[in-house]
């Protein structure tokens, strides 16, 4: 996937640990640490909206719905 440069700032506490990261080898370069660092951050975001907008279900509802259609079905399946 093309990439597009950026320009950020950051301040030297954050800046140095990234540089002992890099300087341990455990990231190739400044560019890769902050990459992976967004990605992480924005897949918990996505999963952790995930679980909001599950907590906004309403578990008798969806109880009673899941019967419905498991009766519904139940009562279609061929006999094996």
């Amino acid at each position: 996937m093309p990439k597009t440069k950026v320009v950020i700032t950051l301040d030297k506490k954050t800046l140095s640990e990234i540089d002992r990261l890099v300087a341990g080898h455990v990231f190739p370069s400044r560019s890769r640490v902050i990459e992976e660092a967004l990605q992480e951050k924005l897949a918990r975001m996505s999963h952790n909206r995930l679980a909001r907008e599950c907590t906004k279900l309403d578990p008798e509802f969806e109880k009673a719905l899941a019967e419905e259609g498991a009766s519904e079905e139940l009562g279609e399946w061929p006999e094996y």
